[in-house]
């Protein structure tokens, strides 16, 4: 996820991908998502269980932010806002 200008980004994993991106973007958790103002979904990828989920997101809040760029843009080189595809 990102905010408005696409210049922060946010990696986390859910077992509710929807739900999660609504609280996002109308704020009822508070975090970091919250204090960067991290509304829109950019990038997802789905898990066969939650194990290899968390392994993947520890994998891609490793790299760095060019590999992210990277793979956003390789399914969102808009970077539009996925969360109504949902």
């Amino acid at each position: 996820m990102t905010n408005k200008n696409n210049n922060v980004l946010y990696t986390g994993v859910t077992s509710d991908l929807k739900r999660r991106v609504f609280q996002h973007k109308n704020k009822t958790v508070e975090g970091f998502s919250k204090k960067y103002n991290i509304t829109k979904l950019v990038y997802f990828e789905c898990a066969d269980n939650i194990k290899s989920a968390i392994e993947r997101e520890k994998q891609i809040k490793a790299g760095s932010r060019r590999k992210k760029i990277q793979l956003i843009e390789n399914i969102n080189p808009e970077w539009r806002d996925l969360y109504e595809d949902l």
